[in-house]
């Protein structure tokens, strides 16, 4: 997914295309960049297609958007199995899809979706990227994961994220109008609510942040979105268990506290944390068909993945 980083973009594409296992398609989401990184995308030979919206739909809009057109509904010909999620500031080391496909192979059981390991430019593990550990996971389930190099995961990021189409066909998409922040951890929490996810060690990838730390680094206007998101997966998503609401509402607001502590403007934080404490109350996110909507035949392929609510249980996504 891009958006305004061609330079970044350059050194993605590049990393892809030298990955030593070969990629089967190379789909460039633009959201509507104001640079030129969708002639970058459309020029550099890896790329198989490039896809362009008209308006700025933000990461989790970009990302549903991109994914509802590689996966496409069930049956579809010639859409995508398994499609690898980054974003522009990706940069994959050459064996990392190579990786992720070896611990998928080694796992005795279907799995949702698995994740690099995430580190900065000097090799530090990124802090805005760290999977959270799946609580409870069994002793088999950890041998299991183990043996494929992995760790059993309750969420992960879209920095480096394989994904099985059938949980997407399932689960539907990601919520596009988080807009940013938070989006994929309600999507990873979503289809591991009953799924399998794996963390693999072997698997790295870099992102390219400029500077390192995680999103309660003083994020100004953005608080917004972090309180707002926040608010919405503890209240009005399907991902999470009933103790474990309980237990990110504890830890949202403690890290909300320590964002507002180091803060050096605290009075932008107090505005924007309270225009997302408001609107997360008062209103629910819309459907994502509704927020990509108008957005030429990409709506379509939306549309025909956001699925009724889903109440049973199913062992293969």
């Amino acid at each position: 997914m891009a958006y305004n980083r061609r330079d970044l973009l350059r050194e993605a594409l590049d990393a892809l295309a030298a990955q030593t296992r070969p990629l089967d398609a190379v789909l460039v989401l633009d959201n509507a960049s104001d640079d030129d990184s969708a002639a970058v995308a459309g020029s550099h030979p890896v790329v198989t297609e490039v896809l362009g919206l008209a308006r700025n739909t933000g990461g989790a809009g970009g990302f549903a958007a991109g994914l509802a057109h590689a996966v496409g509904p069930a049956g579809a010909a010639g859409k995508a199995d398994l499609v690898w999620l980054m974003d522009d500031d990706t940069i994959p080391t050459p064996t990392a899809l190579e990786e992720l496909l070896r611990a998928r192979d080694a796992y005795p059981g279907p799995v949702a979706l698995l994740g690099s390991r995430v580190v900065w430019h000097d090799g530090r593990d990124h802090p805005m990227n760290t999977p959270r550990r799946r609580p409870g996971a069994s002793g088999a389930q950890i041998a299991a994961a183990r043996v494929a190099g992995a760790t059993p995961v309750r969420s992960s990021s879209f920095v480096s994220m394989l994904v099985d189409a059938r949980a997407v066909r399932f689960h539907g998409l990601p919520v596009a109008d988080y807009f940013i922040w938070n989006d994929d951890f309600e999507y990873s929490a979503r289809l591991l609510l009953h799924g399998t996810g794996l963390a693999v060690h072997g698997s790295v990838v870099e992102h390219r942040t400029r500077t390192f730390g995680a999103t309660d680094a003083d994020p100004g206007e953005r608080f917004y979105y972090e309180v707002r998101n926040k608010v919405w997966m503890i209240t009005r998503s399907g991902a999470l268990s009933p103790s474990e609401r309980a237990l990110y509402s504890g830890a949202s607001v403690r890290r909300w506290v320590r964002t507002f502590v180091r803060s050096e403007r605290r009075d932008v934080l107090l505005r924007a944390g309270g225009r997302g404490l408001r609107d997360g109350v008062l209103r629910s996110p819309r459907p994502t068909s509704q927020v990509l909507d108008g957005l030429g035949p990409v709506s379509d392929d939306v549309a025909g993945l956001e699925p009724p609510v889903r109440h049973a249980v199913r062992d293969d996504t």
